[in-house]
């Protein structure tokens, strides 16, 4: 069951900017928000520590830029969506919200993902809490990557709210509807282990590792076509939606500008020369 103790992670304590973080690579789009892009991956840290990490306007609009900039860019292919400080996310920071602070993106909405996420792959990278809109942030992920005493859940309806970013959208369609209705009506938590065994979680990693190795899974995909990739999540996203016989038909909208790239003939030729591809994302 549920323990209500621990809600208070749900529930933002200060609203203060915290010091910018002297990391090689990296940059700030606000102070709540701090990214790195190395190798063709972009890592996007939600940086309130002291508020454990709870979205207000400055996480939305400061990770909505940083993943503009990441579809944006033809030398990243992958992203990791991670949060400082030992927690993923406690969800909508309740202070900013009940001060009538407009905490959603106007666009993506809230922490900039949660309605329209990126058409490029995006890694959860999850330590701690991801509850509430943490959780529904996790869901607009492709990929989730979980140390081991990780827990997930939307316990919106312990506060008289509803899980209205995704939640309730997308968690049936992740693990099981029995699951996802439990776990909706009671507000209770799911371990990473249970999390992983109904398929929401990709991988489980030992407590302080889901980040490096949200890192090295984010590289296994940036060593790949990025105009393959990106259609490739494309097809996935989309194929739940089209009717059965129109599938092949809207698959091959989107494939055949990558069978006539450069990138297409780039891989056949490298293959056959026995050499690791160039990519040109053309």
């Amino acid at each position: 069951m549920i323990d209500i103790q621990n809600i208070d992670y749900y529930v933002s304590l200060l609203d203060e900017k915290v010091a910018h973080w002297g990391v090689a690579k990296e940059k700030s789009m606000s102070d709540a928000v701090l990214v790195e892009h190395v190798d063709g991956v972009a890592v996007i840290t939600i940086n309130r520590p002291e508020a454990r990490n709870a979205v207000n306007r400055a996480v939305s609009i400061g990770v909505g830029e940083a993943l503009e900039e990441f579809d944006a860019r033809d030398d990243l292919t992958a992203a990791v969506l991670t949060g400082a400080g030992g927690t993923f996310c406690s969800g909508m920071d309740l202070k900013a919200f009940v001060a009538g602070e407009n905490v959603v993106h106007p666009v993506r909405g809230l922490a900039g993902i949660t309605s329209q996420p990126p058409r490029k792959p995006v890694i959860a990278a999850v330590e701690g809490y991801a509850l509430a809109g943490g959780c529904e942030i996790v869901l607009a992920c492709d990929l989730v990557v979980a140390a081991e005493n990780a827990k997930f859940g939307i316990p919106e309806v312990k506060r008289g709210l509803v899980a209205g970013a995704g939640g309730l959208l997308r968690l049936p369609r992740r693990i099981p509807y029995s699951v996802a209705m439990r776990l909706a009506l009671t507000g209770e938590f799911l371990t990473a282990p249970d999390a992983e065994r109904y398929g929401l979680v990709t991988e489980v990693t030992a407590p302080g590792e889901a980040l490096a190795k949200a890192r090295e899974l984010a590289a296994l995909i940036a060593a790949n076509a990025p105009m393959a990739v990106a259609a490739t999540k494309e097809i996935i996203v989309g194929a739940g939606s089209w009717p059965a016989d129109e599938a092949f038909t809207h698959q091959a909208k989107i494939i055949e500008p990558i069978l006539t790239s450069e990138d297409a003939r780039e891989g056949a030729t490298a293959f056959a020369e026995k050499r690791p591809p160039v990519w040109r994302n053309r």
